[in-house]
């Protein structure tokens, strides 16, 4: 299946969508006030080493110099000493010094960036260590002879003189020769030119900054079945030209620059599905829709026939509408970048084989997806339990926030619901005071309620107390905004 990929790019942000099939599969956006420091190499300079806490801070140049801890100084472990009884951080470091350091951790309000001296750079496939001499392979690819044949395959592509520094992702797993080979090819050029900055500067000085989003788009998604990348800026379009060409020469000849009049998302629908992709409704062709609710324990998407009625019987019906589904579902759950435990409750199927051909057929759709996913069987609520591994935060986190009405909640309480509670506190307030008169300020809807469905109950209890109940509307309250005053 070939993708065209999208990349708009503003002051502010760059986001890119994967085009695949006529409609759009991925959204990756990027914001250029919340871009961290987390995995850039700085040359720094040490300027002060503190025995008493086996720390140092090193300047790399920021506002405030950053922390460095010799439980991540990979010299102390790797040069003297033991892993289990480490050399001193006084013996390896001295004020003055320079030193090769990689953030792992941002700078948070007083406090400086963390720091490590062991250096890894990702690649799509692979991660790089210059420092080691092994080939780890991520705990995620579990069966031992697969990772036995990994490790032997990236070994075989090496140079003779080098034996390893590798980190093999689980990408890999189903990774190419060839493309396994462009990474390699893509980290051995990034060093290279890291170590002659290194030699050229004095510190501090920024040696490597990781890949922003339109950078990544070469390294991370466009492959051999990508058929073009189109981009919005002209100068961004230069830099990306360079980029590719030093990187991924391999597909420099699918980047264009677009500088049409009509913005580049708009003119593909992008726009629009960035909005049907925030909601928790999403209509299928047939009538029927999925139900997306996502929490912080996991996701739950349920599966509705709606207004399909098609097919011979109620049984055929339901079995179209869940293939159906399950194109949509593995569709949206890449769309929203929705990761973590999901939960599918397809329509109840009525007809056992049926069960078996929706599941392989969500299998077969899931097969594009970039990110590891792993499907269960229907379990005996008739459930479909699968897991997606979380790489970034999903498109509603990036784009949304906790409602200030609801606050997540989802609902809001009735404008009833507030007349009640309202009657409530000033039968307690009267037992306590004894004002000249309670006055209810309330939005709009609530004061009419009280004006005309619930006028009755709000009189009673001003006979009640013996004090009138005067009303006022406050425009700036919410629905279930309120508050009583003693006048």
């Amino acid at each position: 299946m070939t993708e065209d990929i999208l990349i708009n790019i503003t002051p502010q942000e760059t986001r890119i969508a994967v085009i695949a099939q006529g409609a759009t599969q991925e959204l990756h956006i990027e914001r250029t006030l919340t871009r961290g420091l987390t995995g850039d190499v700085y040359l720094g300079k040490v300027v002060r080493v503190l025995p008493g806490m086996q720390s140092a801070f090193i300047d790399i140049g920021l506002e405030r110099a950053a922390f460095l801890h010799i439980a991540d100084l990979w010299q102390a472990h790797h040069q003297a000493g033991t892993p289990e009884k480490p050399a001193p951080i006084e013996k390896m470091l001295a004020e003055g010094q320079s030193v090769m350091v990689r953030v792992i951790k941002d700078p948070l309000g007083t406090k400086g960036a963390r720091l490590s001296t062991q250096i890894s750079i990702a690649g799509r496939m692979l991660v790089y260590l210059p420092q080691e001499a092994h080939i780890g392979i991520s705990q995620r690819i579990q069966d031992e002879t697969e990772r036995e044949l990994l490790r032997n395959r990236v070994q075989g592509m090496l140079p003779d003189h080098e034996k390893g520094g590798y980190i093999v992702r689980t990408v890999a797993e189903v990774a190419s020769d060839r493309e396994l080979e462009t990474d390699l090819d893509f980290l051995h050029k990034l060093w290279s030119d890291i170590s002659d900055t290194a030699y050229r500067n004095a510190a501090p000085c920024l040696l490597y900054q990781d890949l922003n989003l339109a950078q990544r788009v070469f390294r991370d998604i466009a492959h051999e079945r990508t058929n073009s990348i189109q981009i919005d800026s002209y100068e961004d379009y230069l830099h990306l030209k360079e980029f590719a060409k030093n990187y991924t020469p391999n597909i420099l000849d699918k980047l264009t620059y677009y500088d049409g009049e009509r913005p580049l998302f708009d003119l593909h629908g992008v726009e629009s599905e960035i909005q049907l992709a925030l909601a928790k409704r999403v209509n299928l062709k047939s009538g029927g829709y999925l139900i997306i609710d996502q929490t912080e324990a996991l996701t739950t998407i349920d599966v509705n026939t709606g207004g399909f009625v098609g097919g011979r019987n109620f049984d055929d019906t339901i079995f179209k509408t869940n293939l159906e589904a399950a194109h949509a579902i593995a569709r949206q759950l890449r769309l929203r970048n929705l990761g973590g435990i999901i939960i599918l409750d397809f329509i109840d199927m009525e007809n056992p084989e049926h069960h078996p051909i929706v599941l392989d057929e969500l299998k077969k759709t899931l097969a594009n997806d970039r990110t590891k996913v792993t499907v269960s069987g229907f379990s005996a609520l008739g459930l479909v339990e699968m897991t997606r591994k979380r790489t970034r935060e999903s498109l509603a986190h990036v784009l949304c926030e906790s409602c200030h009405v609801c606050q997540g909640r989802g609902h809001v309480k009735t404008p009833r619901t507030v007349c009640y509670e309202i009657l409530r506190d000033i039968q307690s307030e009267a037992r306590r005071f004894s004002p000249r008169e309670f006055r209810i300020l309330a939005s709009q809807v609530v004061i009419d309620m009280f004006l005309e469905e619930e006028s009755q109950y709000l009189a009673t209890l001003g006979d009640m107390i013996g004090k009138p109940i005067s009303l006022q509307v406050e425009n700036s309250f919410l629905q279930d905004q309120y508050d009583v005053i003693l006048m």
